[in-house]
């Protein structure tokens, strides 16, 4: 489990168990949620379809054993049941959104009956944009529904019939993989609900998502050319984890993700002048598109580095890079390089030479 979202969790348990301290918990759980869920907006508005069915860790035990379609299908289907269905006893959101056929998802389960490539195949069916709407919907309703929650309703439990309750909903699966979650949510207060699935449940699964997304940027990256198109590198920079690179279709470089259809200016105008990148372009020193942008921090360094691949080449570049890295990290690097273009090239060059 991630070392700092498991600290903030149990800060925030702590302080939901004295009365003194609760609405302080529930503020910095609510803080802590949108957190989380800007992990899951990255990755929906930057990988492409394909990303979301795919398995790469298919045969592995845990949670990163699925795709990233059905884990957010998973964590708020659990999250819009339990809210709703259990503990407000009003109707899910995926009924007033009328979100199943939006989604085209064939279930209105949680999704724990799945194994193997019946996940996958699930994956598949599922419209990612409208899963996010109700991902997103379903967060909301939950957040508002914590903070009128009282610290005298804590300790709340469940009976046989909030059992026959859930059970009567179709929610949850028949399935012997599925149908330990009735008595597992009923065998909680709601103290206990808030901890799993309204805190821990997310940690386990986004942290997967993480895993997963990671996974497949590295599998992306497998054998393409690690200078972007600008002249940066890809192999160096800070994004490395979630980036495939602008030269793949898992490019998520803070400039793509500027655009509908996340693609950088300086990619589109590299295609279109059948060139390998701006360093084989004569407007380089004056170009004023995407990433070069005269108020974008990056500019300078971005063509110091694409000067001087064009005038020593790719693999200069990148044992340059190595050497820098060996005393820089990339922030540091690109400061270092961006004061002026021309300082930056210097810089590289007397690197080079060194």
């Amino acid at each position: 489990m991630d070392k700092e979202w498991s600290e903030k969790n149990k800060r925030i348990q702590v302080l939901l168990r004295k009365e003194t301290t609760y609405k302080e918990g529930i503020e910095l759980l609510i803080k802590f949620r949108g957190e989380m869920f800007e992990q899951v907006s990255q990755i929906v508005n930057g990988y492409p379809v394909e990303a979301f069915y795919q398995m790469p860790f298919a045969n592995a035990k845990g949670y990163h054993s699925k795709t990233l379609s059905y884990s957010i299908w998973h964590i708020f289907r659990i999250e819009d049941i339990v809210a709703h269905t259990l503990i407000a006893g009003d109707e899910q959101i995926l009924a007033t959104g009328d979100y199943q056929k939006k989604i085209g998802s064939p279930i209105i389960t949680t999704g724990n009956e799945f194994q193997g490539q019946e996940i996958a195949e699930f994956s598949k069916k599922l419209n990612i944009r409208a899963l996010y709407e109700y991902a997103k919907e379903v967060m909301i309703s939950t957040n508002s529904l914590l903070t009128k929650l009282e610290y005298s309703q804590m300790k709340r439990r469940f009976s046989d019939a909030d059992k026959v309750r859930l059970a009567e909903s179709g929610c949850v699966s028949p399935d012997e993989n599925a149908i330990w979650l009735i008595d597992y949510w009923c065998g909680k207060d709601i103290r206990g609900l808030i901890k799993m699935p309204f805190s821990r449940h997310w940690i386990m699964h986004i942290e997967a998502m993480r895993r997963i997304k990671n996974k497949l940027c590295r599998n992306a990256r497998k054998g393409v050319d690690p200078v972007a198109y600008c002249g940066l590198s890809c192999n160096h920079c800070f994004l490395g984890e979630w980036c495939g690179s602008c030269r793949t279709e898992y490019n998520v470089c803070s400039f793509a993700t500027l655009y509908e259809d996340k693609r950088c200016p300086n990619v589109v105008c590299c295609n279109e002048k059948n060139i390998d990148g701006c360093y084989e372009c004569s407007e380089l020193e004056y170009c004023t598109k995407g990433f070069y942008t005269p108020d974008n921090d990056g500019a300078a360094s971005a063509k110091a580095q694409a000067m001087f691949i064009r005038k020593y080449g790719k693999k200069a570049f990148l044992e340059v890079h190595d050497k820098l890295h060996e005393r820089f990290d990339f922030a540091k690097t690109q400061e270092i390089l961006g004061q002026n273009m021309y300082e930056g090239l210097k810089i590289l060059e007397n690197e080079y030479n060194s």
